[in-house]
């Protein structure tokens, strides 16, 4: 199957849009084909209707009944360790990046580019010294091998004159 995140009671989506932007919930209920029910008791999101262009799906479902009360989506929430899950991913390093990003200043944006610089520097430095050993080490072994004796290739003309 080409999708493998759907929208089903349980599955942890990100809020991508709205008063709650940048929050985790869980999908308790499907309310229509473009509203869902959600419910975020560990992280300040109330049980509300939330249009689904407002959700990033993640990979992250936790299981409890159809329509569970809050208290069983708290529950849920907890057994699963989803916090921990969730802020080991991939996806939440990357937003916790961005948004170290966004509050930089000017200093702090000189010291990364400096930083990126000599980090460049270093890095093709040692290719360069790489590439070079590379390139002597064929130039020998093409000269160990031209060191064999070749029998000398006489022109058809001379050739013609020994006769």
């Amino acid at each position: 199957m080409p999708f493998q995140r759907f929208v089903e009671t349980g599955r942890i989506a990100y809020i991508a849009d709205g008063p709650y932007k940048g929050k985790l919930c869980a999908i308790v209920d499907v309310i229509n084909q473009t509203r869902a029910l959600v419910d975020g008791p560990e992280t300040g999101v109330p049980r509300c209707g939330i249009r689904l262009n407002q959700l990033h799906l993640t990979k992250f479902r936790i299981r409890f009944p159809y329509t569970g009360s809050t208290r069983v989506v708290r529950k849920a929430w907890k057994d699963s360790n989803l916090d921990a899950k969730w802020k080991e991913s991939v996806w939440a390093k990357k937003l916790e990046a961005k948004k170290i990003r966004a509050n930089m200043n000017d200093f702090d944006r000189f010291r990364l580019n400096n930083a990126r610089r000599t980090r460049s520097k270093i890095t093709t430095n040692a290719f360069l010294i790489l590439k070079k050993q590379a390139k002597k080490a064929k130039k020998t072994e093409v000269k160990s091998k031209d060191k064999k004796p070749e029998a000398k290739k006489v022109s058809a003309k001379k050739a013609e004159k020994k006769k």
